[in-house]
């Protein structure tokens, strides 16, 4: 079994524990609930804003995590009732993060596979936002940079302030802009971006992370409003008004006097070595083997099917760690490394499906199609990774136990 059991020696963890861990938790909840609004949240949120959104999150999943875990010692009808308000909290709270970070790590996998230096985001959308996207360009014509009637940009061209455009206008104005030295220019331009079969590639990249940034951007804008329609509506008031009762008073059944968290821990242990058995890991401790491209060419929109036990050991991995920290016990490197790489694999599944999502925008170029099907390609690769990555810190942490 590849977790840390609980020192048997330990005497009996009461229940006290668990309220003295309920009412932190909630007080962090009321203190990132004053810090957010302190900050303000326009259309554009802040940094400290942004962050205390975080603490909500953090603090709400703890305390969900722990009802779900200890449910025995709790009032049942407050427990259940509040679970699902506070995982509507921090689920909607995690969208705007998820679109942002979503879109980051696609436009840096696309510089990545377009043998371009990597760029901020901000950077990588202003050359996707120079490569407008339009029908693709007859097979005669090359498709070639630094031209007049060409809307393409050419590798090395992303835009009026680059070093290759200064580079070319002041030669041509050294020069006195003669016909000689234009046309001299094009052709050099013109061999630097059909020479290498990867131009395509590059060309496609940049209208590829133009049409990825406006859709995880107008995602992520809804997501947002949603987020500040969420804090102001009566329910939330609701979920924080009970929150505030929590940081004070922590509703435990009658057996509560009685009870040892202990038991409760080592079932939400359980629950995960159980899940991880399912999982293939015999393939996964294999590198390349390619198992997560499986179906990448289905026609189905749904997320892919052979992800969903990996999320689920992901789930069970948080409730986990939340109960040792219930328990007052260290966190276990081990644990923390296992749920990086679960982490990984999530961001990468959702990247890759972002992709497929772009790829079936009606009239798109096929440059960009065969970028975007690279892309996918190469997030699937990521996802394969991430599941050799949690395959090697299980089996450590497996070794540890023994």
């Amino acid at each position: 079994m590849a977790q840390r059991h609980l020192d048997p020696t330990a005497g009996p963890v009461p229940a006290d524990v668990l309220a003295g861990y309920l009412r932190d938790r909630a007080t962090e909840f009321l203190r990132a609930l004053r810090l957010h609004r302190e900050a303000g949240a326009g259309a554009a949120a802040s940094e400290g804003s942004v962050a205390a959104a975080r603490a909500l999150r953090r603090a709400a999943r703890r305390v969900s995590a722990s009802l779900h875990t200890f449910q025995p010692v709790l009032d049942p009808d407050w427990s259940e009732a509040m679970r699902p308000e506070l995982a509507w909290v921090s689920g909607t709270l995690a969208l705007e993060h998820a679109y942002a970070s979503r879109l980051e790590q696609l436009l840096t996998a696309l510089h990545r596979l377009s043998g371009a230096p990597p760029l901020s985001p901000r950077a990588a959308a202003a050359d996707g936002e120079n490569a407008p996207q339009g029908p693709p360009a007859p097979d005669h014509e090359p498709r070639t940079g630094g031209t007049r009637g060409n809307s393409l940009p050419a590798e090395g061209e992303a835009g009026d302030g680059h070093p290759a455009h200064l580079r070319r206008t002041a030669t041509a104005t050294a020069l006195g802009g003669t016909r000689t030295a234009t046309a001299t220019l094009t052709a050099t331009a013109d061999r630097r971006v059909t020479a290498p079969d990867r131009g395509n590639l590059t060309v496609g990249a940049a209208k590829a992370g133009a049409l990825l940034d406006r859709q995880l951007t107008l995602a992520r804008t809804r997501a947002h409003s949603t987020a500040l329609q969420a804090l102001g509506s009566s329910r939330f008031h609701a979920v924080a008004d009970k929150v505030a009762v929590l940081a004070s008073e922590v509703p435990l059944s009658p057996a509560a006097d009685r009870a040892d968290l202990r038991p409760l821990a080592d079932a939400a242990r359980e629950r995960l070595a159980d899940a991880v058995a399912a999982l293939p890991l015999l393939t996964a401790g294999s590198p390349y083997n390619a198992e997560a491209l499986v179906h990448g060419l289905s026609p189905d929109p749904a997320p892919h099917p052979q992800d969903a036990p990996w999320h689920q050991v992901r789930l069970l991995l948080r409730l986990h760690r939340y109960a040792l920290e219930v328990l007052h016990a260290g966190p276990d490197p081990g644990l923390l490394a296992a749920g990086g790489a679960l982490d990984r694999h999530r961001d990468a599944s959702e990247a890759a499906a972002a992709a497929a999502q772009a790829a079936r925008t009606p009239r798109i170029a096929p440059a960009t199609a065969y970028a975007l099907g690279v892309l996918h390609a190469d997030q699937r690769h990521e996802v394969e990774a991430a599941r050799y990555a949690f395959q090697r810190a299980w089996q450590k942490e497996a070794l540890g136990t023994l």
